[in-house]
């Protein structure tokens, strides 16, 4: 089985023609206008607007980062929106320095900049993977803009829930996924081995050529398969930070709040048991399922789209005219 959409897979340099890469200082979590010794390139796709909208912002997996959200934002309607896309430091098209701190808490710094940046007052926030503890991070410390709902997909909620596969974060993080990603760079078929290996996929979903090589540019790009071993530390530091990132600790203090809606693949490896352990701790949330493997972005674009449209158009956000 391929994807469920016969539209034309887009490529991972028309994703990011469809962005820019602006001056971040992580020191200081500010935009800025102009360089400065020290800061970096980050990338974002953001839609113009001059009202007072309530956005869609939209947050990336590992390690695909923003490229992730591509087949899904092409099925969003058109005109839903304005949205916000980033790739943190060392994914997509931000640099990727050497000897970085990747970190939740710097991830959570770059989105609040950002929404300072475009003057976000409102916002549903969509996650998916490893993003949706940059939005707890967030939910934690009451950031502004104003959340007016949440949307986690396929991420990790709770740290005594995650059952990452060895061939999977483990491996990335251990010294021999640290020699694997340099092949990984160089190699395209390299690649291809250790997706597979990784069981992204459902049994049944045979992803085309096309698909692994617009992936393996996305996760390449300025040298970015050092990310791979990087910054595959998050579930580890999620166990660090269980208590704060904690989504029923962080549910009980939203009070009802904001809307919490949490989606799950029936054929995940990694985070299946976020799931259960959502129903059972946090039972207001709403739970939305999804055929396939981790990979929904990829396996079902256009079921993850429609989900997101209708909580997108029930909490705010609206198509611009």
């Amino acid at each position: 089985m391929e994807t469920t959409t016969d539209t034309p897979w887009l490529t991972a340099d028309a994703w990011f023609a469809g962005g820019q890469r602006i001056w971040y200082d992580a020191k200081s979590a500010r935009v800025l206008t102009e360089p400065r010794p020290g800061v970096l390139k980050v990338f974002e796709r953001a839609t113009p607007t001059t009202k007072d909208a309530t956005w869609l912002t939209m947050l990336p997996g590992f390690p695909d980062g923003s490229y992730g959200w591509a087949q899904v934002d092409r099925l969003l309607p058109a005109k839903l929106g304005p949205r916000l896309y980033v790739d943190p430091v060392g994914q997509g098209d931000s640099d990727k320095p050497k000897r970085y701190p990747h970190s939740t808490v710097g991830r959570a710094d770059l989105v609040e900049a950002l929404w300072r940046h475009h003057g976000v007052r409102r916002t549903v926030v969509v996650t998916f993977d490893y993003s949706s503890l940059t939005l707890l991070e967030l939910l934690r410390r009451k950031s502004r803009p104003e959340i007016t709902a949440v949307f986690m997909v396929n991420g990790g909620l709770f740290a005594d829930a995650h059952t990452h596969p060895w061939q999977g974060t483990p491996m990335l993080r251990s010294p021999l996924g640290a020699l694997g990603a340099r092949s990984l760079q160089r190699s395209f078929p390299a690649f291809i081995r250790g997706w597979k290996q990784a069981r992204m996929y459902s049994r049944n979903y045979n992803p085309t050529e096309t698909e692994l090589k617009e992936l393996w540019s996305a996760v390449v790009r300025r040298d970015g398969a050092r990310f791979l071993h990087d910054g595959a530390g998050f579930v580890k530091e999620h166990r660090r930070n269980a208590t704060r990132w904690d989504f029923a600790a962080i549910a009980r203090e939203l009070n009802g709040t904001v809307p919490l809606y949490v989606g799950g693949s029936t054929e995940d490896p990694y985070e299946h048991r976020q799931i259960t352990a959502t129903r059972e701790r946090v039972p207001e949330a709403r739970i939305i399922t999804f055929p396939g493997g981790h990979l929904t972005t990829s396996e079902h674009p256009d079921l993850l789209a429609d989900a997101i449209a209708d909580i997108g158009s029930c909490h705010g956000v609206e198509e611009m005219a």
